[in-house]
Parts: structure tokens; sequence; C-alpha cells
């Protein structure tokens, strides 16, 4: 009790206490002490009509195991050649097959329990996934973890169409999309709610994406078949470039974030940069990420928050080290860089921008409502929710915004 106590109290005097310290901070990362995120999450908190689908596509993610046999199917391996080149690698076949096992028995207890409720079920595996299973189902259930969440969120153009995500495997993933865990076994309880009202609805915001200039190939690449074949990518890049003169709409919505940058992560990207329609600038950097509030918690969070000893460094500066204090200070900064699902607001942030005479970065990290990019990288990919690749090479612009039709619908369950 006493300790938080002293941490509400730290929180209050932090910035009179260590004023030196704050300005030094402010050299470093810009106004970065003040709060970023203002708004609350606002779902739909009123009563709603029961929601029972008549029609629900489960899609099902690639288990670890089924991607080992995929990936060697080729290669004409038998059961055995595969446990015996997994050791080799330090894998445990047995752990995989497990795991495996642990997703599918969760994802028959889903579709056992819709069909139970008189409910017209497709089981779909992720690389069957299509715009015709969309158009088919009333709702869709990612059965898997988050990205197969990202995946399924991919093709869902319309906002009135619900996306429930159940997380299969709880002990190896997070799951942050998705159902709580209890539900994971306790499904027909989710169900029951739904059909009852006892639920609110959350509109998570997406990112969409317009593409002019020239150098610009269209043709997306799946960045998780690329893994098993290297075809794809390969005749995604022997298609002709083509040069729009007015920007293009491009057929995707991302839940998470668009991240630009060389596709070589040791090659510093090279690129023009406009935040909400003002002065272009030049940068280099480690690539761009552009996230949402959904995205918020992830990827952005990770390139952007502070660790406990940074923290501490800063303060020393201004002669004020107390361990509560870092602690407080630290956690206040991390806390606000998450904002709501909801919130249609934009956050980017700059990679380790490089800084000299020649390259600025005004404003690493920000809210903002639209962004533009001019590439002037050599290889380089505009990629979206880690799952989807565009060529982004130089003379190619992207506008960044969003837009209240590309809401993505969702589940909030207690």
């Amino acid at each position: 009790m006493v300790v938080c106590s002293v941490r509400r109290m730290t929180r209050r005097v932090v910035v009179n206490m260590v004023s030196f310290g704050s300005r030094a901070i402010s050299l470093m990362y810009g106004n970065s002490l003040r709060p970023l995120h203002t708004s609350v999450c606002n779902t739909s908190s009123h009563l709603i009509a029961g929601f029972k689908p008549e029609k629900v596509a489960v899609v099902t993610k690639t288990t670890r195991y089924e991607f080992e046999q995929q990936r060697y199917r080729y290669a004409g391996l038998s059961e055995e050649d595969l446990k015996q080149l997994l050791a080799m690698k330090g894998s445990s076949y047995s752990g995989l097959l497990e795991r495996h096992k642990i997703h599918t028995n969760n994802v028959e207890h889903i579709v056992k329990s819709l069909r139970s409720e008189g409910i017209d079920v497709r089981v779909v595996k992720r690389g069957e996934y299509n715009e015709e299973v969309v158009r088919w189902a009333d709702a869709i259930i990612s059965a898997g973890g988050d990205g197969t969440m990202l995946l399924v969120a991919s093709k869902v153009q319309s906002k009135d169409k619900p996306v429930v995500g159940v997380n299969t495997d709880p002990e190896r993933s997070e799951g942050h999309l998705c159902l709580p865990v209890r539900y994971t076994h306790a499904f027909p309880e989710a169900l029951e709610k739904l059909c009852r009202g006892e639920f609110r609805w959350l509109w998570r915001q997406r990112i969409r994406l317009h593409l002019e200039g020239t150098g610009i190939n269209p043709t997306p690449v799946d960045l998780h078949e690329q893994q098993l074949s290297l075809e794809q990518h390969s005749q995604a890049h022997r298609t002709l470039h083509e040069t729009f003169s007015k920007p293009s709409l491009l057929p995707v919505r991302s839940l998470n974030e668009i991240f630009i940058g060389e596709s070589l992560s040791s090659r510093a990207s090279y690129y023009e940069i406009s935040v909400d329609d003002g002065p272009w600038e030049k940068q280099k950097s480690s690539g761009l990420s552009i996230c949402t509030g959904t995205g918020s918690k992830a990827w952005s969070y990770n390139i952007n928050k502070l660790a406990e000893q940074a923290v501490e460094e800063v303060l020393k500066i201004g002669m004020y080290v107390c361990c509560i204090c870092v602690c407080s200070v630290t956690d206040e900064y991390n806390e606000s860089l998450v904002f709501s699902p909801d919130d249609r607001r934009l956050f980017f942030s700059v990679r380790e921008p490089i800084v000299n005479r020649v390259f600025s970065s005004s404003r690493q990290r920000g809210f903002a409502s639209k962004v533009c990019v001019r590439s002037r990288c050599w290889d380089a990919c505009m990629v979206v929710d880690g799952g989807t690749s565009f060529e982004f090479n130089d003379g190619a612009i992207a506008t960044i915004s969003m837009s209240e039709e590309d809401q993505l619908r969702t589940v909030v369950l207690d």
C-alpha cells in the first residue's frame, strides 16, 4: 500500500522533481512525456439484440506440424524422415504433434458447438480462405491466434460482417485479438451470450492504402506462402511495372500496422514523408511503421517503449534517481503509447532515424489523420499486418489513411 501511494505521488510530482531530466527526454523524443492517447474505448454498450448467424466460416491456422509437413512434402519425405530431420534441427516431432492435436481438438469443439445450434459451418484452411468464403458466411471465426485473426480480417471489406477470434492454443499464443482464453474450452457459453445479446460490438478502425506514381507493382505477395515457395515472390517481381497517374486503392485493409522499408534490414530506407498534407521531409531510417489503435499494443509498442535502464540513465542527468520514480516514469510513458482500437487516428513511428546535416527527422513519432510516403528505396516493400507485401520502390507514392467504411466488426465478451 505504501509503495502504491508513493507511485501515485511520484506521477504527480515527477516532472517538477526532474525538470532537467524531462528536458533531456524531450530533446531525445520531442514531447514524449505528454500522454499520447486521449480517447477511451467506445464499444456499443447499450442492449443488443441476440446475434445468431445461419452460416459461419471457421478459418483455421496452419500449425507448425502442418507447416513442416507441407514444407518437405515435395521432397518425398516419409513421416520417419521428417522425425529425423526435425531432430537434426533441434525440434521435437512429438512436441509439434502434441500442439497440433490441441489445436485440432479445439477446432472440433468450436465446430461441434456451432452445429449443435443448427448453424451451417464451413471449415476452411488458411490457404483456402478467399473472398468467396467471406461472401458465403454471415460471420467468420478465426481459429488460431492473432496471426490468423489478421489474415481473416484482411479479406473482410464490409463493416457489417462480424469476425470473432478464438485462441486454439492459449499456452503458446497470446491471442490479444481473440476472445478471453476461458472461452476456448467453453465455446458453448460464448454462443449463448451471443444469442442472448450479452456482449458488445467493437468496431476496430483499419488502415486503407492508395498507391500512385511510377515503378508500381500492385500484385501482392503472401509472405506466409512465400515461406513454402519462392515462386510466388519471383513471379510478382517479373510482372510488368505500371504507372498510376491517379491514386489506386489497394484491395487490403490493415488491422494492426503498415511497415515500409528496405527488404534487406541492414540497408537504410530512403524515402520522403508528409504528415497531414504538411511539407515533404527527406528521411533515412530503419523503416517506417504506421499503426492503428489495435496495433498500438503490438509492434508499434515495442518500437517505441522505453526500458527502465534508459529512463534511469536519463534521470541521472537531472541528478534525481529513485527506484520507484524510474518504474513510474517508465510505466507512464509506455502506457501513453497505447490507444483505443476505435480511435480514428494513425500513429506513425520512424525507426532509428539517421539525423545529420542532410537528413532530418523533425517528428519521430506522433498521431496523424493521413501520412504520405514517397519511396526513394532500392528494394523496398510495404507490408500489411506482417502477412501481405507490395513492392514499394523509387517513384512509388503511398497515401495511408482511415475511413469509417473500413471498420472491422468484432465482439467483446466479458
